[in-house]
């Protein structure tokens, strides 16, 4: 009796962790949106680096606006939540949001001083971000068991390698592949499962996540 006892609930416990990991992998993608305005503003950054005024200033100033951005929505959107329904986060979705928000800090931190201070180059900018981001999308996909996600974070520490022992353009074309497929591609595939899943689940379902 007691061993039947002690394998249900170690069964309920299996699966309230594969339920928390599902929601986790859930609340990502709702958040796609986040991974696609990234994607532009790097774009932007480079553009700017390359073709503007003041180029030392282009990663420091657009993550600054970028990451304004994205905290400013996501408040309006968590204040939405919080109207719309009155559970709470899960351990593992605020663990992952913990994760971005700290990685996104870091960008508004480091870069604004490298350009400021004179010490930015293409290739260490570059290979600081690919670090940032590959650690950032794995520490994501290990909580979320998301194979696809870990993908993006090789992808990302293979960007950094390149910058750091490739030439400028090299590191460059790396960064521009890197972002559309983990950043801009990634993220519209998110979006594309988060509004799949809306079609399903119905209007309660959808306001619930807003």
């Amino acid at each position: 009796m007691t061993q039947h006892t002690d394998d249900l609930e170690l069964k309920e416990r299996l699966n309230l962790i594969e339920t928390m990991i599902a929601e986790g992998r859930r609340s990502t993608e709702n958040w796609g949106w986040v991974f696609v305005l990234w994607g532009v503003a790097y774009y932007v950054a480079i553009a700017w680096s390359a073709w503007g005024n003041r180029p030392s200033l282009a990663w420091g100033i657009t993550m600054s606006v970028a990451m304004t951005l994205c905290f400013g929505f996501i408040a309006w959107r968590m204040a939405r939540r919080a109207k719309a329904s009155r559970l709470p986060l899960s351990s593992l979705t605020r663990a992952v949001m913990a994760i971005w928000i700290g990685v996104g800090v870091s960008f508004i931190v480091l870069l604004p001083s490298l350009g400021i201070g004179g010490h930015s180059n293409a290739n260490l900018v570059v290979a600081i971000i690919g670090t940032l981001l590959g650690t950032a999308n794995a520490a994501s996909s290990i909580i979320l068991k998301w194979k696809l996600q870990f993908a993006c974070a090789v992808v990302w520490w293979g960007t950094a390698v390149i910058s750091c022992l490739g030439s400028q353009s090299q590191s460059f074309v790396a960064l521009l592949v890197a972002n559309f497929f983990c950043q801009i591609a990634f993220g519209i595939y998110c979006m594309i499962r988060e509004a799949q899943k809306r079609r399903l689940s119905g209007p309660t379902e959808e306001v619930s996540h807003a």
